[in-house]
């Protein structure tokens, strides 16, 4: 249509829009929100008053103009009709969500009409290409579940089970660490009582990757449930190690080794394993084709473009399941907080370089002793400075024997001593690679720092390098472990230097990244605590995931996953056991409460003779109280509990018929509400009533 060259006509067509037919919704653009709705009524009304005002001062003058405008309007309307009806099934925005990427471009009529097809065609392939979920089946029958058993609302002991109506598989079993109140207690393993609910259905475990929090409860599984083990060598191995030390080496047997890009059937489920980059050798993310589509698990994950084998993140087979349409992405929350990017491995190699020019005596290394890489790029300079390697701790020595012997990690025997062989060489002669960078009392670092070690006693003249940061809850540990090292008088190299430890796990930008290639329908974030898969909820969103397509989850919620929905429909049971690792034996939960409540409340010992003739004390009784009262009260104390045993058996005569099981009964609740109304505490209490 020809431009109106008349301006007072071109005033009134502005004036009388609102008289014209409802435009047809434009299928290309959102729904807005009720509030914009609302808006729009509000401004409605003055239009239409001014339109009105219009007809009035121009009479039939302004009929006729405003016919010939409507009759161009349905014509320009409908030389654009074809164009509507063709995308009048566009997709609204990315991944169904409101805002960017969703609205129709605005096409001056004069663009040529060539032109104009091209243009629609171009924004609805990008519509397909930025929603590649859409080409899932949205017919397929059938439900998935998806239940965290550990892992989420808490860094470490990652366990869940993603299941069919027919067939679940349990991925990963790990451990975590205890907290400062759990007394005595070395590891704490998941509660398995829903996978004995459902032991009928597992067809196996898939293991992502070796590190504790994802291996570390496996042999306690294995003593109560028997499935096969799906993973690649390195994680086999060291999940083959800790059967050694539990005496399971006849379950070996269940070991299925896994080759990466290989599809594994398994039930009902087809998984793959996708090579990924993180702090340990052989890591990797799943990708899981199921009856109602393909999900994605990353595990733990960041995206190294230059790791110290060579290997980096197999990118392509992300994209690869993207483009074909990811039903639902799990991802790791873990770092979701940081900003930017994650640091390389590599640039570790490069801190320790100086460090190594630095140091005049011995060096002593402690990382996490699965850290295969970091371990490499501290041996290699070591080698490198003329050091020989001293490997100490159980852990350290048996996770670098497997790797080597996998052929992870080349370095000849002979820059390799023993313990005791270390006092045959100058200090500076010397590289220590040990465990004990959390901070636990009986590594090997602990032991070096209180003066407890057998072979390594440390010099002024020593540098101690820790290269790690502490896990949350072990803040506290690994505090006084640097007070203790400071104390010995040695050169502690830790958080004050730049890229002494970079983290394993990704960073907003490559959680985006993945997020990006995957283009997933449904979001669940995982392995983290609550502000953790909060925050990276909010990353997903930035990136087009619809918000009503995401859940945040807590251990125990189980997630019903369908073509169309995703919903939480029950909680099963969850909760922690608690392991001694000394014998590798469970301490159960009754125990580490008296040791809690005997921390914080103290206990009271009664010990007391009655006489069966007279129903009074023989003699006075003996009362001892720990944790309670201070030593030069206890006598006080003492007199005050004689008091009440004579005021109970005024009270209460004694049967001699009666056991002493129930006077002892009787006496700790006399006992107790006497101490809570004085004390305010709620001490264990222990009487131990002989009748005679």
């Amino acid at each position: 249509m020809e431009k109106n060259q008349n301006p007072s006509t071109e005033n009134q067509n502005k004036n009388n829009s609102g008289n014209r037919s409802r435009r047809r919704p434009n299928p290309f653009r959102n729904n807005k929100k009720t509030e914009g709705k609302s808006a729009g009524a509000a401004s409605e009304a003055p239009r239409k008053e001014n339109n009105n005002q219009g007809e009035r001062s121009n009479g039939g003058e302004n009929k006729s103009r405003n016919e010939g405008n409507r009759r161009n309007n349905n014509n320009n309307r409908n030389r654009n009709q074809s164009n509507r009806n063709q995308n009048q099934n566009r997709s609204n925005g990315n991944g169904g969500g409101r805002g960017r990427g969703s609205r129709r471009p605005k096409i001056d009529t004069t663009v040529p009409a060539d032109m104009k097809a091209a243009i629609l065609e171009n924004e609805r392939v990008q519509q397909e290409r930025m929603n590649p979920w859409k080409q899932i089946d949205m017919g397929a029958k059938g439900k998935l579940r998806f239940t965290p058993l550990g892992g989420l609302g808490e860094i470490g002991g990652n366990i869940a089970v993603l299941e069919t109506e027919k067939d679940a598989i349990i991925i990963d079993v790990g451990m975590s660490f205890p907290d400062e109140t759990m007394h005595g207690v070395d590891i704490l393993v998941p509660d398995f009582s829903y996978l004995h609910a459902i032991k009928d259905k597992i067809r196996a475990i898939v293991i992502t990757h070796a590190h504790e929090d994802h291996i570390g409860a496996v042999p306690y599984l294995f003593k109560e449930l028997k499935f096969p083990i799906y993973g690649t060598p390195l994680a086999l191995a060291m999940i083959g190690n800790k059967f050694d030390e539990h005496g399971l080496q006849a379950d070996k047997k269940y070991f299925r080794y896994v080759v990466k890009r290989k599809i594994y059937d398994i039930g009902e489920f087809k998984i793959e394993w996708m090579h990924m980059t993180h702090s340990i050798v052989d890591s990797s993310s799943l990708a899981i084709q199921t009856p109602i589509g393909t999900l994605i698990h990353t595990a733990d994950f960041k995206i190294d473009h230059t790791p110290i084998d060579g290997y980096t993140a197999d990118l392509h087979r992300f994209a690869h399941y993207g483009a074909q349409g990811v039903l639902c992405l799990f991802s790791d929350s873990t770092n979701s907080h940081n900003p930017g990017f994650t640091k390389s491995e590599a640039v570790v190699g490069k801190t320790f370089d100086k460090l190594f020019e630095m140091a005049k005596g011995r060096v002593i290394m402690s990382t996490f002793s699965s850290n295969a890489h970091r371990i490499f790029q501290a041996i290699e300079r070591g080698v490198k400075h003329g050091r020989k390697i001293c490997v100490i701790g159980r852990s350290m020595e048996r996770n670098i024997e497997t790797v080597r012997r996998l052929g992870y990690i080349d370095v000849d025997d002979k820059h390799f001593i023993e313990a005791h062989e270390v006092g045959k060489y100058k200090d500076s002669e010397i590289l220590v690679v040990t465990t004990g960078s959390q901070g636990e009392t009986m590594a090997a670092l602990s032991r070096m720092a209180t003066d407890e070690h057998r072979h390594i006693k440390l010099k002024p003249t020593d540098t101690v390098i820790i290269s790690a940061s502490a896990i949350p809850g072990n803040e506290a540990s690994v505090s006084k472990l640097l007070n203790l090292l400071l104390k010995a008088g040695v050169t502690v190299r830790y958080k004050e230097c730049s890229d002494i430890h970079v983290s394993g796990h990704a960073s907003q930008e490559e959680q985006k990244l993945i997020l990006r290639l995957v283009q997933p329908k449904f979001f669940l974030p995982v392995h983290g605590e609550y502000n953790h898969i909060a925050a990276h909820a909010r990353t997903a969103a930035s990136c087009g995931v619809d918000e009503r397509n995401m859940l945040l989850m807590s251990d125990g919620d189980q997630i019903e996953i369908t073509t169309k929905y995703i919903k939480k429909v029950k909680t099963v049971k969850t909760g922690k056991r608690y392991i001694d690792n000394q014998n590798n034996k469970e301490i159960y939960a009754d125990v580490v409460d008296d040791r809690q409540k005997l921390s914080t409340e103290g206990v009271v010992n009664i010990v007391a003779k009655i006489s069966t003739q007279t129903g009074r004390m023989v003699d006075h009784p003996i009362v001892t109280s720990y944790g309670l009262v201070p030593d030069r009260e206890d006598k006080q104390f003492a007199k005050e509990i004689e008091q009440l045993i004579e005021s109970y058996l005024v009270n209460n005569k004694v049967d001699p018929t009666v056991s002493n099981k129930v006077i002892e009964d009787d006496l700790r609740g006399v006992v107790r509400k006497h101490i809570l109304k004085r004390y305010k505490k709620y001490p264990i209490i222990i009487p131990a009533v002989f009748l005679v």
